[in-house]
Formats: C-alpha cells, sequence, structure tokens
C-alpha cells in the first residue's frame, strides 16, 4: 500500500475512532472517573464501550486472516514480550495518571479538538513524562555500555 493511501487509511480509522469516542462520552473525564469511583455513584457506561471495542477487536482477529491473509493476523497480534519492571512501572504511572485526570491519550487528544483546556494539560503532562522516560532511558543505556566496555578493557 502506496505511503498516502496508509496515511488516509489511518485518518479515517483516528476519525472513525474519536467520533465513537465522542458517541460515547468518553471524552468527558467526569463519565472516565464515574466508572473508577465503585463505593459511589458508580457509571457502567466506560465497561459498555470496553465491551463493544473487546467484540470489534475480537471480530477483527477471526476475520482479518480470511480477508488479507497471514500477514493481517501477524499485524494484528500483540508480541509476545516479557512483563518486566519498566513495563509494570509505566502500567502503574498511566493507571494513576487516568484516575487522577480523567483522560487516557486518544480521549485527550480528542478533547483538544473539542477545545477542552484540561486534555491539553494532560498531553502536555503526557509528553513530559514521555520525554523523561525517554531521556533517562538513554542515560541509562549509555551508562550501561559503559560499563560494559570498561569489564572488558579491564579483563584484557
Amino acid at each position: 500500500m502506496s505511503t498516502w493511501r496508509s496515511a488516509a487509511l489511518g485518518l479515517v480509522c483516528g476519525l472513525i475512532f474519536a467520533a465513537g469516542l465522542v458517541l460515547s462520552g468518553m471524552t468527558d473525564p467526569g463519565r472516565v472517573l464515574g466508572f473508577l469511583d465503585f463505593t459511589g455513584d458508580w457509571d457502567p457506561r466506560l465497561a459498555w464501550v470496553m465491551v463493544g471495542a473487546i467484540g470489534v477487536h475480537f471480530s477483527w482477529l477471526r476475520l482479518a486472516p480470511r480477508l488479507q491473509g497471514p500477514s493481517a493476523q501477524a499485524f494484528s497480534r500483540a508480541p509476545h514480550a516479557p512483563i518486566t519492571r519498566s513495563l509494570m512501572v509505566g502500567a502503574v504511572l498511566f493507571g494513576i495518571g487516568w484516575g487522577m485526570a480523567g483522560y487516557c491519550p486518544g480521549p485527550a487528544v480528542v478533547s483538544l479538538g473539542l477545545g477542552a483546556r484540561e486534555g491539553s494539560v494532560f498531553l502536555v503532562a503526557m509528553l513530559g513524562g514521555m520525554g523523561l522516560f525517554q531521556a533517562l532511558s538513554t542515560r541509562r543505556h549509555a551508562a550501561e555500555s559503559s560499563e560494559g566496555t570498561a569489564a572488558v578493557s579491564d579483563s584484557l
């Protein structure tokens, strides 16, 4: 598929996803926070959105290999990767941010397009966290590389 067709398909899929978020009310952080409030006035609407998303993805996993061959099946499945400390810390930080703000990346981008100020604050904080992680990760890998080089030269 050509680059422009791939980009156009990505844009259309993103717009459909955004429309689904708006129609389901998931760009409203109050609804998301209501879902997380099990002891108060619990709002089950996010659960129904999740069930719908699982149904769509399950159908894709079953139909795509028949429609598009083995490459579609490989594209749809998550790679098998070990559960690492970094993954767990990232998941916890994501959950804390989601619970505090009521946003995750998709709805935050859509809310930014709708003019919600809170979405932009969340996105700036998220991008700052991603940049901080990248900087720390690069620094850690550089330190590990220099330690490995020193160990090799010491053994010679």
